[in-house]
């Protein structure tokens, strides 16, 4: 019987994944790194494979994705494109604020979940309104003032501060309204000189909602885009008024507009049905959590799902931090697709799909991305010195994800060296608890 392990490749050990390593030699090095031309945004690896773009390119997005030049070596087969940037969706201008989205017509493999920035000035209002999906929210930046009423007639007004999270059911009826001027803000994570001073008042969140189809028709009802809509003649039975009352409404319905002078405390409503309290609350004050450090000692990660908050059903979260250099572990998701917006920072990702098909991502500030369900991945902080920061989002009522060190040090070592052609000892090292965030340097 022919040996085959003997005609493989034998692997370079000057690179790694195409990429330089740091085992090549110093006089080799300046050679090597002429050859390879990933940072000046041309399709050369270090192997003297490929050519320059001659023809139209965009420059930037090239120096912005080296991995799209086919840096990444283990990459294999066609993988549909996971990675949409909010900077690319049409933002709506509205007097008092702004929106972008990204729904499944901008990255059709996100089918669970769509995303949304939405900006308000101080005392501006997301008019009343209500969804057939559910919807969740985090303030990334200031403070705003959330109400909702559900089906039995309870209600709710928090106020909330920056890193909390709310969540509405389908079909419950919200409102939000903006709180605080650019000096009074709080922000999340940022730099104390990057609060954008002397620009329009400052309160700003990532929305998600879980059909990533969200912008369909039927799909966000404004109320008096309703009300415009409705005979005057009902309206005055309905409310038992004189149709004249209604002979001002806004036309078209505004979705934001400049509402009153908000008031300095949560106001007092009077409610015989009671207040959604408890396990019925639509809110959860993250910032008020102390938020440890992960197994792998690389970052944070803070899970929000309906094991700590009750309400939310339908999407679980996980709001992570990950140090410079440091790696989000090998794994995949049982339950659900994940779809990621990353806040700041630089991070890379290969997402596999089986087959022998995989795809590597560059991401930065702004993109969100799509893991499709069961994929395996890991996300590495590229960047030498600023953390990185992302949320990760599952149409599910909890997060839960499957570690591959973990699954290979739980699983017969001898079978494990077998399938990999790995020495037993490494395999006997693996570790039985999950890495989550692997510090660099702790990841070999």
């Amino acid at each position: 019987m022919l040996d085959y392990s003997v005609a493989r490749p034998t692997a370079d050990p000057l690179l790694e994944n195409g990429r330089l390593s740091d085992a090549a030699d110093k006089h080799l090095r300046p050679v090597l790194e002429k050859r390879q031309q990933f940072e000046q945004g041309q399709p050369i690896n270090a192997k003297g494979n490929g050519a320059p773009i001659t023809g139209g390119t965009n420059r930037y997005l090239d120096l912005q994705n080296p991995d799209n030049l086919g840096a990444q070596s283990t990459d294999g087969g066609a993988v549909p494109n996971l990675k949409w940037s909010f900077s690319d969706s049409k933002t709506r201008l509205f007097p008092g604020g702004w929106v972008r989205e990204q729904v499944i017509t901008d990255l059709p493999a996100s089918h669970d979940i769509a995303g949304a920035q939405l900006h308000l000035s101080k005392g501006a209002v997301r008019e009343l309104h209500w969804h057939r999906t559910a919807e969740w929210g985090y303030l990334y930046d200031g403070k705003v003032r959330i109400s909702a009423v559900d089906e039995k007639g309870e209600h709710q007004v928090d106020d909330l501060e920056v890193g909390d999270i709310w969540y509405f059911p389908k079909g419950q009826a919200h409102t939000i309204q903006g709180l605080i001027l650019p000096s009074a803000r709080n922000t999340w994570d940022r730099p104390k000189a990057d609060l954008h001073q002397g620009l329009a008042d400052s309160n700003e969140w990532l929305l998600a909602f879980d059909d990533g189809n969200f912008g369909a028709l039927g799909t966000t009802f404004n109320v008096d885009d309703w009300i415009a809509h409705t005979p005057k003649s009902i309206l005055a039975k309905n409310f038992g008024v004189n149709e004249s009352l209604f002979d001002n409404l806004p036309s078209p319905n505004p979705y934001i507009y400049r509402g009153p002078e908000p008031s300095t405390t949560e106001p007092d409503i009077p409610n015989p049905n009671g207040e959604l309290q408890g396990n019925s609350s639509y809110t959860y004050h993250l910032s008020q959590q102390t938020i440890t450090p992960a197994p792998g000692r690389g970052g944070t990660i803070a899970v929000v799902d309906s094991r700590n908050f009750p309400i939310a059903k339908t999407i679980a979260s996980a709001v992570v931090t990950l140090e410079p250099g440091g790696l989000r572990e090998l794994h995949w998701h049982p339950n659900a697709e994940e779809w990621l917006y990353f806040h700041r920072g630089q991070a890379r990702a290969t997402v596999f799909l089986g087959s022998a098909t995989a795809r590597t991502f560059d991401f930065s500030a702004g993109d969100t991305a799509v893991f499709p369900d069961n994929s395996g991945h890991y996300v590495e902080n590229t960047s030498k010195n600023e953390t990185l920061v992302w949320i990760e989002l599952y149409k599910s009522e909890r997060v839960a994800d499957i570690s591959l060190s973990q699954w290979l040090a739980l699983t017969p070592q001898d079978i494990v060296a077998s399938t990999l052609k790995i020495p037993l000892e490494v395999v006997k090292g693996l570790k039985k608890e999950k890495q989550l965030l692997l510090k660099k340097g702790l990841s070999g």
